[in-house]
């Protein structure tokens, strides 16, 4: 106890003599260091990249986001915006001169926007199904032989692909132009969060090294979606009912996750707002049906045989069958659904849902846990702060800890040594049972005595 007040008041010390610009440009500096040599790295100047120096690279680039949080912890509207948004800025930027590590799902997206500029529509067929067809470009069929996956048709939902497509206008075949995209998405995801919460909190997202790592390196779409559907969070808390719902669509024909959060955003706003959703959702899906197909058959084979790094499904599968399994989770994800609907009383214009809790019961529950999809989590983990969700945003990197990025030739490529996946969510669950803790002591001290 002695050394970690000795900690505080070095840390109060530091801030005094530095204040509060000094303290964020000081992070941020060091923080653009970290985030610079890992594009270095990335590019594979000194040889293929590997987990180890990629780790202690997002270490490097955590003490920062850590430190400067810390600073601020007990005074969060003291820290500058304007610093705080032009540092996630330049963290953002390097991801554009780096390449992304250990993921090749942007050959997809590439391709896909080729697709849907040449015939109209991504969906219908699976990229091996253009392997023989001589009429693609060069620069494509590089991009095509990359794919991942290529019997199985684009799993990704139109509003995704409405990017997919303005970047291929912006770029044909360039990753550049759709990181350029979703890095502003996601500027514009911040922006929104320093509606909602004090700054030093949406620190928390804005430097997060998971979620520019996940966006500027890698430019997973997901991004979008969320940003879409917080957007219809704060619309509806501010009243804006039908272009909330607006919203909503959108966010759900980004990808299938934002719809565990329509109940809770239109909960009692009548039915224009649901006629208004529904609508925008078919104005989406219907040229596509009308082609014949949609996101659902990649959607179907992604259900039902995909399995990585899941949690929850990985236990009760040792006992039940894949299916079996997962129809019992359904069953107990439904009816927690309808408690916290029930316990929220339906939601109201003016309270912001959990989405923390509702993405964060979803996802240890899934058969896919894919380390992006913690950005689902993240943004309402700055309304309402918790140390497991922060701490989540770190243990899930562990996922890249595979077979392939191994280079272990006696494992399947994307199979997990043993003790990854209990390292990995056992951090996680340590982290939910100090937060259960900190709650229970704050109870105790409220209670009158």
């Amino acid at each position: 106890m002695t050394e970690f007040w000795r900690l505080q008041r070095a840390r109060d010390a530091c801030a005094t003599r530095l204040g509060a610009n000094g303290i964020v440009d000081l992070g941020g500096a060091l923080a653009l260091l970290g985030y610079a040599a890992l594009a270095y790295y990335s590019r594979g100047v000194l040889g293929e990249p590997g987990l180890g120096a990629f780790f202690g690279l997002m270490a490097w680039v955590s003490l920062p986001w850590l430190f400067v949080f810390a600073c601020f912890g007990g005074c969060p509207d003291a820290l500058p915006v304007r610093r705080l948004i032009l540092w996630a800025v330049l963290f953002r930027v390097c991801g554009l001169f780096g390449a992304p590590l250990f993921e090749d799902d942007y050959f997809r997206y590439l391709w896909d926007g080729y697709r849907f500029a040449e015939t109209g529509t991504p969906y219908g067929w699976a990229p091996a199904d253009s392997f023989a067809d001589a009429s693609v470009p060069a620069a494509f069929q590089r991009i095509l032989d990359q794919v991942n996956y290529p019997d199985v048709p684009t799993i990704y939902g139109p509003t995704t692909e409405y990017i997919f497509l303005l970047a291929h206008f912006f770029g044909p075949g360039s990753l550049a132009a759709l990181q350029l995209i979703l890095i502003g998405v996601d500027i514009l995801l911040i922006r929104l969060l320093l509606g909602a919460a004090p700054p030093a909190f949406v620190l928390l997202y804005a430097w997060c090294p998971l979620v520019v790592k996940e966006i500027a390196f890698t430019a997973h779409p997901d991004g979008l979606g969320v940003c879409l559907l917080l957007g219809a969070v704060l619309l509806r808390r501010r009243e804006f009912v039908n272009w909330a719902a607006v919203c909503l669509a959108l966010a759900a024909g980004a990808k299938i996750f934002a719809l565990l959060l329509v109940p809770f955003v239109l909960a009692r706003a009548g039915i224009r707002p649901w006629i208004t959703f529904l609508g925008i959702l078919a104005v989406l899906y219907l040229p596509f049906v009308a082609q014949g197909s949609t996101d659902m058959a990649g959607l179907a084979v992604f259900a039902a045989t995909w399995e990585f790094n899941s949690a929850l499904f990985a236990v009760v599968n040792l006992a039940l069958s894949a299916t079996y399994a997962k129809l019992l989770i359904g069953a107990g994800l439904l009816a927690l659904g309808i408690a916290y609907w029930h316990r929220s009383s339906g939601g109201s214009a003016g309270e912001i849902p959990r989405g923390d809790w509702v993405y964060g019961v979803f996802l240890v529950s899934m058969p896919v846990i894919n380390p992006w999809y913690a950005l689902w989590v993240l943004p309402f983990a700055v309304i309402y702060p918790s140390c497991w969700a922060w701490t989540a945003a770190s243990a899930l990197l562990l996922a890249y800890v595979t077979g392939i990025n191994l280079g272990d030739l006696e494992m399947d490529a994307f199979a997990h040594p043993a003790w990854v996946r209990p390292l990995e969510f056992g951090i996680i669950f340590a982290a939910l049972a100090l937060d259960l803790w900190r709650r229970s002591r704050a109870r105790r001290d409220d209670a009158p005595r």
